[in-house]
């Protein structure tokens, strides 16, 4: 019998102790809560102490309730939204977050389910808001002292195509601002926002359509100054060939007409000589023009009236026919 008495006691102190004792990992802060209501301050909360280990409470009118210590992550759902110069874009953002008031915490969200939800709401408002007051290009540009490439096509057009207007901020300071709006309001929960970053910026179907239609329109462009700037040079060739050949057409002419007047002052001369040395041979060669006069004017079919003092008659007034 007393043997059994001490059993019971043992045993009954087992489950005392058992549920007086607990243990806290590294990796969270616990507070303790009488009859639902927390009491004390949360144990390893601090990271300056390092509260990990064994502790005790009181038996079964107290419990444990353990919080994540660690950073968490919260992953928003992709969101249409308008940017300022009305144009829609899907925005998926994500954010870094943890637990700095246990109690208020528990109180307010009792779990981290309803945290997120809440995070949903008051992230997305933000981004939603900060969007809405920003044009595209802030939102696309991820820096504004970053310099984009140009494109060598653009640049081999000497001109503004393709050029991007300039930007005040940049997409890393819409995340500051998102942060900055967002860690007041979830800090009445318990909540310390870290971090908020945009994952992924996709166009919606109209945006992507305006977005081609301009880069098309921006080949052309530079396709119509090519051809613009190769009809100029084509003229331009054309023209010097044009002036080349009037050059070249313009000295042999004149070369050609010196070399006449030279050929023809010689046979005048030669002409003037033969006249000066015989009189016959001027009458020999006029008898000769005569006869080419004949040859040229006079064919098989020609009829022709002339008077007997004519030059042209004067030849066959003394026309022989030879004796057989």
């Amino acid at each position: 019998m007393k043997a059994i008495s001490i059993l019971i006691v043992a045993f009954v102190g087992v489950i005392i102790i058992a549920s007086s004792a607990y243990t806290v990992n590294q990796a969270e802060q616990v507070f303790i809560t009488e009859f639902g209501k927390p009491v004390g301050d949360p144990i390893n909360a601090d990271p300056a102490k390092n509260e990990a280990g064994l502790h005790w409470k009181k038996p079964f009118i107290q419990q444990v309730n353990r919080i994540e210590k660690r950073m968490l992550e919260w992953d928003g759902p992709a969101t249409e939204m308008p940017t300022r110069d009305k144009l829609y874009i899907t925005v998926d953002n994500f954010a870094r977050w943890r637990i700095s008031d246990p109690k208020t915490y528990f109180e307010k969200l009792r779990d981290e389910r309803s945290a997120l939800s809440r995070l949903d709401d008051i992230i997305g408002s933000e981004t939603r808001n900060v969007i809405a007051s920003h044009d595209l290009i802030e939102v696309i540009r991820s820096d504004k002292d970053r310099k984009p490439v140009r494109d060598e096509a653009l640049a081999a057009a000497s001109s503004n195509l393709g050029q991007l207007p300039p930007i005040r901020f940049g997409r890393n300071t819409l995340d500051e601002q998102i942060l900055k709006a967002a860690q007041p309001k979830v800090r009445s929960w318990g909540i310390e926002l870290l971090d908020v970053r945009f994952k992924r910026i996709n166009y919606k179907p109209g945006v992507i359509d305006k977005i081609y239609k301009r880069m098309s329109s921006e080949r052309e462009q530079i396709a119509d100054r090519f051809r613009s700037e190769g009809a100029g040079e084509a003229a331009k060739i054309l023209g010097r060939k044009e002036r080349d050949l009037l050059s070249i057409q313009s000295e042999a002419y004149r070369k050609e007409q010196e070399i006449k007047g030279k050929a023809d002052a010689q046979a005048t001369g030669i002409y003037a000589s033969a006249y000066s040395s015989s009189p016959s041979a001027a009458d020999f060669y006029q008898f000769v023009k005569t006869l080419e006069t004949y040859q040229k004017t006079l064919g098989k079919d020609t009829t022709t009236i002339m008077t007997s003092n004519s030059d042209l008659f004067r030849l066959f007034k003394h026309i022989e026919t030879p004796k057989p």
